[in-house]
């Protein structure tokens, strides 16, 4: 009857599967995840964004969890501040 291996052997590949999994998939995700919070909440006034739903317009006013945008002349549409995917061009 061959002898099995100590428990900490066998855990090593484990452990070992789950550190590259945290450094290729989770870690990058939380950096990502913080950059976007912070520019969500560095947002201004005549800043250029994109929103999640594709839409292009420019921050007119930021409230607490919303922002409003300008999309066209007379056309303006309160977004919450999560929507906002990408800052294009950051206000003079």
């Amino acid at each position: 009857m061959p002898q099995q291996p100590p428990l900490v052997m066998q855990l090593v590949p484990m452990l070992l599967i789950f550190g590259i999994f945290y450094f290729l998939v989770i870690r990058p995700e939380k950096k990502k995840q913080k950059d976007h919070l912070e520019m969500v909440k560095n947002l201004h006034k005549n800043d250029e964004v994109v929103t999640s739903g594709g839409l292009h317009g420019v921050v007119v006013n930021v409230k607490d969890t919303t922002v409003v945008l300008r999309l066209d002349e007379n056309v303006r549409v309160e977004f919450e501040k999560d929507a906002v995917l990408v800052l294009k061009k950051k206000a003079e």
